[in-house]
């Protein structure tokens, strides 16, 4: 009985020592996905779009820029893609402006209580539109019904309208309430709706892009 061999498979010196590299091994994973998701998710700056460095979460002044969407065939989904410039309502933002607009949209999103209803970035409810892209639906475009309606010239202009205004425009069978939204509270969430449409969100919401295209060609999917 002395001498018969022991499988490696019952062996607790073995295991001791494979639950200690699996461990170490893990932490260490876990380090570097964690460094890895900091640079992923910090905020670019000014100076990346100036020099059309793209970043996953682009600097508040994008605001100032042409936002599309495109398919990217080697990802498999939807992108952001930065264009030229753009006046955002009639003027180029400053990097404190254009942030300071942003924390007010922000700040007015969380005040409103917009997750009560809406989806940003994968949060909230479902209960009304996803606001993820809504900067980019085709119905707030040139052209598009919403931008008709409000009697507006640009986007941001007829977005800003409607939020200040929603029981004026029936544009759902689930209306928007009326929130109070100030005229300056009401700039900051389209900022802060055209900041979150840059956002490289790996394809979510999927198949944006191929709406947009759908509109060019004559269709609309407004709400």
């Amino acid at each position: 009985m002395a001498n018969r061999k022991v499988s490696v498979w019952s062996s607790i010196p073995f295991w001791r020592r494979s639950a200690a590299w699996v461990t170490g091994f893990a932490t260490i994973l876990l380090i570097w996905l964690t460094f890895d998701t900091l640079g992923q998710i910090t905020m670019g700056t000014d100076a990346d779009l100036k020099n059309g460095v793209t970043k996953r979460v682009p600097a508040p002044t994008v605001i100032n820029y042409h936002i599309d969407y495109k398919m990217d065939t080697k990802r498999g989904h939807e992108v952001p893609v930065i264009g030229k410039k753009e006046l955002f309502f009639g003027k180029e933002w400053s990097e404190k402006d254009a942030a300071a607009l942003l924390h007010l949209g922000k700040l007015t999103s969380q005040a409103k209580n917009c997750m009560n209803c809406h989806t940003l970035l994968g949060n909230g409810a479902y209960y009304a539109p996803d606001l993820t892209k809504a900067w980019l639906d085709p119905a707030w475009q040139k052209g598009g019904p919403l931008q008709a309606m409000t009697g507006k010239n640009t986007v941001e202009e007829a977005m800003a309208e409607f939020l200040q205004h929603p029981s004026t425009y029936p544009t759902h069978a689930r209306m928007m309430p009326e929130l109070g939204i100030t005229p300056e509270e009401a700039k900051g969430l389209v900022a802060f709706l055209k900041h979150m449409s840059s956002i490289d969100t790996n394809g979510f919401p999927r198949n944006f892009s191929k709406t947009v295209d759908q509109f060019k060609a004559g269709g609309s999917n407004a709400h």
